[in-house]
C-alpha cells in the first residue's frame, strides 16, 4: 500500500509509523510469527496518538505484514521467507549455546572489519561511528533502549570498510544479531542479564577511539574484546540458570 500523502508531499502520521513498523521487519528486528509491541507501548514510542497507531497498523495489515488475532494482539506474518542459509541467525532461540555460538561466528567478521574500518574510513564515515556513539551515550543516559543504537554501531562500521559485503552481511543477519533482541523475544520481553549499556558503551568507545586513531590492530583488538566480552556475559548466565535449576530441586 502506497504511503497516504499531507499536503505539501510530507507522509502522513500514520503512513511514518507504519514505515517505521515495516523497516524494522525487512530489517530482522521483527521475524514471522513475534508479536507487536501493545498499542499504548507504540504510542508511548511514536508520541502520537491511539488513532495514528492504528491507521499504521490498518496499513500493515492491508499489506499482509501482519495480523490480528482477538484476544492475543498484532503479529508479524512478513515480509517474506527466510533463506534457510541466514537461519542461524534469526530463528528464534532460547537456548544460550546458540547465542555464544553466533557470537564467535561474528568475531571472525566483525574483528576484520574493525581493522579495515581503521585503515579505509572516510573522514564522514569516521563522524557517523563517533554519531552512533554519542547517540547511544544519550540513550543511556536517557534510560531508553539501546537495541537499535547498538545495531547501528556495529552497521556504521560495516559501511566504513568500504567493503559493501560487510554491510550486506549484517543487513542480512538483520537486528537479532543483537543477542538480547533475539533471547529478550523468545523470553516475553524479559531479559534475565542485568543491564548492560554502561560497559557497552565504554567497549563501543573503545573500538571507535582505535578506528580514528587509524591502528587496525588496536581495532581488532577492542572489537574481539567486546564480543568475547559478550560471550562471557551469556556463558554467566548459562551458570545462573543451573544454580537457580538446583535450588528449584533442592
Amino acid at each position: 500500500m502506497p504511503s497516504v500523502k499531507k499536503a505539501g508531499g510530507r507522509p502522513s502520521l500514520s503512513s511514518q509509523v507504519a514505515e517505521a513498523i515495516r523497516g524494522q521487519i525487512e530489517a530482522g528486528y521483527y521475524a514471522p510469527g513475534d508479536k507487536l509491541p501493545t498499542e499504548p507501548a507504540l504510542v508511548d514510542k511514536f508520541g502520537f496518538s491511539r488513532t495514528v497507531v492504528r491507521e499504521a497498523i490498518a496499513a500493515l495489515r492491508a499489506d499482509g505484514m501482519v495480523e490480528s488475532r482477538h484476544g492475543s494482539g498484532v503479529f508479524v506474518i512478513g515480509p517474506r521467507q527466510v533463506d534457510p542459509g541466514l537461519r542461524l541467525f534469526t530463528a528464534e532461540t532460547n537456548r544460550i549455546s546458540d547465542i555464544i555460538e553466533e557470537l564467535e561466528l561474528r568475531i571472525g567478521i566483525e574483528v576484520e572489519a574493525a581493522a579495515l574500518a581503521a585503515v579505509r574510513s572516510s573522514p564522514a564515515q569516521e563522524a557517523e561511528i563517533v554519531s552512533q556513539v554519542e547517540h547511544f551515550a544519550d540513550l543511556v543516559a536517557e534510560g531508553k533502549p539501546t537495541d537499535e543504537a547498538d545495531f547501528q554501531f556495529h552497521m556504521a562500521i560495516a559501511t566504513a570498510t568500504n567493503n559493501a559485503r560487510f554491510r550486506t552481511f549484517l543487513e542480512h543477519i538483520g537486528r537479532r544479531m543483537i543477542p538480547r533482541v533475539k533471547f529478550r523475544t523468545v523470553m516475553g520481553g524479559v531479559d534475565p542479564l542485568p543491564s548492560r549499556d554502561e560497559p557497552i558503551l565504554l567497549e563501543h568507545r573503545e573500538i571507535a577511539e582505535a578506528i580514528l586513531a587509524r591502528d587496525p590492530d588496536r581495532a581488532r583488538e577492542a572489537m574481539r574484546r567486546h564480543l568475547v566480552t559478550g560471550i562471557k556475559r551469556y556463558r554467566s548466565l548459562t551458570s545462573w540458570r543451573q544454580d537457580k535449576k538446583d535450588q528449584d530441586i533442592g
